[in-house]
Formats: structure tokens, C-alpha cells, sequence
């Protein structure tokens, strides 16, 4: 199943992506009479528990007018308020040996905040004294079910989902004190979406191709294979620390191809355009604009 979360005049609304269109859950739900969280909210947080309803909502909405063209909708951020916001530095092999770091020994986390959420299409505005402003193409996964000290084989059951994440940072401020809290939380540095697509439709998420383009150009052409700790190390490793929820998201590390990698370094500016895919997981396109 493929979710999406869009703009209406009466607030964001959650939707399911299908042949026919965008599913209106809200408006689904009230015509058929079905039981069913019927906002992102309600659905994130109740995580995997939501998954048989809105199955069941999908199958008995059969009234055309149900559906709506998703060219005509605007885009919310695909998880309008995640709860945690846990990333992962130096995940990818290759990205670690450009960054001229040793690949660590244990998966380095850092959080974000909700003020660094936004969505596919959202302008990222830009400062003008922020001027080492990179891009970094990520899987993101979503959490669905409660995890504490959940083993590696167990972890992946506790997903709800996948999504494209954009990991702005600026570089300058990530390296400035030793810790990376000031480059990585800057208001729109984590655009996600568009779609979060459940876990049964990404049965190995180590296996998935990710890219990233810069006004066209394609700069990042990985596979997450190359990641140093798999989705599930993470999440069982973040759970030994922290209890995760449902709605929770992690942004998993990103690929090499990234700005602070190259000689020279030519850093984001207003007028750029970053793209994300990951396969599967449509793409998320992002200008940047000046604040």
C-alpha cells in the first residue's frame, strides 16, 4: 500500500495511491461507514494496528468520486508530525571514505527536530550566511509498532514503512562545535515523501537503489547494499538506547556523491533543485530559494 499526505483547505488529509487515483481515506471512510483512522496522524501513530483497516477501506471504496487526481494535489510532508527524529552519519561505506572519516564502529545517531520537516516541493529557504549548504539522498523508514531491545531478526516487524528523505545540512555550523545539532536542524532541512510505502511492498530494503540529482545531474547512484549497518542493526541498536514508537522516523545515512566530497566543493544555492528517489519510493524534489 502506498500512502500520501496532502494540503486541503481544511487541513492535511491522508490518501492511498492506487490505479484509480488518490483514495480520499476521510471522505472514504464517511461513505462507507468503516471504521478507519482517516488523518496521517491518527494512522502514524497508531502504526501497524491501522494497516487492516485501511486495507479493507481501499477494497469497499468503489465510488469514483472517492478518487482525486494527484497532479491536482499539493503535497504535505509524507509523515506530517513524526515523533523521534533519529538519523544515521556515515552509513554508507563509500560516503564515509569520502568524507575522509573511518567507517565507525557503531551506528553514529543524531536527532532532528519537527521544525526541519518538509514537503515534496516545498521551497528550502536558504540564508545568506549558510554557505556550505549540501544535499544528502536517504531511505527513510517509519516506524509502526513499539521497539525496546528488539533483536536484528525482529527489528524489520516493527516497520511500518519506507520513504525518500532529504538530509539537508549545512556544513559549516555541523562542524562547528564537534557535534552536529546546528547544521542538521535548520528549519525545512528534512523534506520526506512523497509517499510512505508499507513494509510488505519493500520486502529487502537493503537492496534498493538510491540516487540523487542536482539540477539534472545525476550525483548520487548507490544501492543501500552499501550501507555499513542495515536498517534492521539501526533500529535494533537505537531500541537498546531509546524505546521507539509508532511514527517515529529514521533517516538511514546517505550514499557518496555529496558536496562535502568533491574538489571542488560547489554548495547549494537559491534556484537549486535536488531530486531523491530511492527505488520504489517515487521521487522528492526540493528548490532551494533564499530566506
Amino acid at each position: 500500500m502506498i500512502l500520501t499526505s496532502y494540503h486541503t483547505d481544511a487541513g492535511i488529509k491522508l490518501g492511498i495511491k492506487t490505479g484509480r487515483g488518490i483514495l480520499d481515506v476521510a471522505a472514504a471512510a464517511a461513505a462507507t461507514g468503516l471504521k478507519c483512522p482517516a488523518s496521517p496522524d491518527e494512522v502514524y501513530a497508531q502504526g501497524n494496528e491501522a494497516l487492516a483497516a485501511l486495507l479493507a477501506l481501499a477494497d469497499a471504496a468503489d465510488d469514483a468520486a472517492l478518487y482525486l487526481n494527484e497532479a491536482d494535489l499539493s503535497y504535505a510532508p509524507a509523515v506530517p508530525n513524526p515523533g523521534k527524529i533519529l538519523c544515521v552519519g556515515l552509513n554508507y561505506q563509500k560516503h564515509a571514505a569520502e568524507s575522509g572519516m573511518a567507517p565507525p564502529a557503531e551506528p553514529v545517531l543524531f536527532s532532528k527536530f519537527n521544525n526541519t520537516i518538509a514537503a515534496p516541493n516545498e521551497d528550502i529557504p536558504l540564508q545568506a550566511d549558510w554557505k556550505t549548504v549540501d544535499y544528502e539522498s536517504e531511505l527513510g523508514v517509519v516506524m509502526g509498532a513499539r521497539a525496546r531491545n528488539v533483536s536484528v531478526d525482529e527489528a524489520l516487524d516493527a516497520v511500518f514503512g519506507y520513504c525518500n528523505m532529504n538530509d539537508l545540512s549545512e556544513r559549516d555550523l555541523q562542524m562547528r562545535s564537534g557535534q552536529w545539532l546546528l547544521g542538521k536542524t535548520l528549519d525545512k532541512f528534512l523534506p520526506l515523501g512523497p509517499y510512505v510505502v508499507t513494509a510488505d511492498e519493500i520486502p529487502d530494503p537493503q537492496s534498493l537503489a538510491i540516487k540523487g540529482w542536482l539540477n539534472g545531474e545525476l550525483r548520487q547512484d548507490s544501492n543501500t547494499a552499501d550501507m555499513i549497518f542495515s536498517v534492521a542493526e539501526v533500529i535494533a541498536y537505537a531500541s537498546r538506547i531509546m524505546t521507539l514508537e509508532p511514527g517515529d522516523i529514521i533517516s538511514t545515512g546517505t550514499p557518496e556523491g555529496v558536496i562535502l566530497g568533491m574538489d571542488p566543493r560547489v554548495w547549494l544555492k537559491p534556484g537549486d533543485e535536488y531530486i531523491v528517489e530511492v527505488e520504489g519510493l517515487g521521487k522528492l524534489a526540493n528548490r532551494m530559494v533564499e530566506a
